[in-house]
């Protein structure tokens, strides 16, 4: 009897059988695992925001820098003039409202700083003790902070009408030859406008160091109770160390706060009467019948200067603190 010895080879034993789908692909090696849909996607999803905000951002910053250093009036290129220094110059030793607003600028850092982050860090304290009603309580804070700041403004501009508001009518000054001018008054008006920018201001500190609370490890805590230290000393000496990261984000939002603050002047009395402020020169040298963009600019620079020298060194040091530890 006769046997069939046919041996198949190895091409033949893996070729599929006949009416098998040959659609199937065997991965061999390294197989990519974005399509060039993918990519173009990816490719649109990071490059269209990141031209936007070089263009938007980088590219208007070097351009005001370079502006600062000429006169222009906005109209054509060709009327671009180099001047050099002369805007700076100008701007320290002929423009009266130059140093008040500087001065504005410094008082309202240092209120924000004293008064709305120790209030917010306090609040963010008593609100992660997980008490009753606690995202209620969160909620009602931090919603200063998401309402425009044009609409804040136009809110407390009835809260301080001189006839009609909420402040002069609880302290009986809306009669006739009683009235207190809160808006109007260049004794009264900064500070009136830094009770409306603290109490927005409140809200948003309060949530950084919420959100740095919650980040403390609880063991901490325990071990501070078993060594017998009361709240206060837990505070004092465990938990605020520790909110270091915290308190360096907070300082540079307070500082960028103070020195970008324009909506609420601007919407009480456009920076007017007592209430001047580096951003609102800026704003009145470009945007207006008489543009001086050159010298906008150059108040703008100043503007960049101030809070680059306050914010870079303390950076530099926070970050070699944390190396060093």
């Amino acid at each position: 009897m006769s046997t069939d010895t046919t041996t198949k080879s190895p091409q033949a034993a893996t070729r599929p059988p006949r009416g098998a789908s040959s659609n199937k692909r065997v991965p061999q090696g390294h197989r990519r695992l974005l399509t060039r849909r993918d990519r173009l996607t990816l490719g649109l999803m990071a490059g269209v925001p990141t031209i936007l905000h070089v263009i938007l951002v980088w590219v208007t910053a070097l351009a005001s820098i370079a502006l600062a250093f000429t006169t222009w009036d906005g109209i054509g290129f060709d009327a671009i003039k180099w001047v050099g220094l002369d805007n700076f110059k100008e701007l320290f030793t002929n423009n009266p409202q130059f140093w008040p607003a500087v001065q504005h600028n410094v008082i309202w850092f240092v209120v924000l700083i004293l008064i709305p982050t120790p209030l917010g860090l306090f609040l963010a304290v008593q609100l992660d003790k997980k008490i009753r009603f606690s995202r209620v309580y969160q909620t009602a804070y931090f919603l200063p902070v998401v309402v425009s700041l044009a609409v804040t403004g136009f809110v407390w501009q009835l809260v301080y009408n001189p006839d009609t508001g909420l402040i002069n009518s609880i302290i009986g000054a809306n009669k006739p030859g009683h009235y207190i001018d809160w808006i109007g008054d260049p004794n009264l008006n900064l500070w009136a406008i830094l009770v409306a920018a603290c109490w927005r201001h409140t809200g948003y500190m309060m949530i950084l160091y919420l959100a740095g609370l919650k980040g403390v490890d609880p063991s901490l805590r325990e071990a501070s109770s078993l060594d017998g230290a009361n709240e206060w000393q837990t505070f004092k000496n465990v938990i605020f160390p520790t909110l270091r990261p915290t308190n360096t984000v907070v300082l540079v939002v307070t500082i960028i706060e103070a020195l970008r603050a324009f909506d609420l002047v601007f919407v009480f009395n456009k920076g007017a009467q007592g209430t001047e402020l580096l951003s609102i020169l800026v704003t009145n040298n470009i945007i207006g019948e008489s543009s001086r963009i050159g010298y906008g600019s150059a108040i703008a620079v100043v503007l960049l200067v101030i809070s680059l020298a306050v914010i870079i060194p303390y950076l530099i040091s926070t970050f070699r603190k944390e190396r060093s530890a």
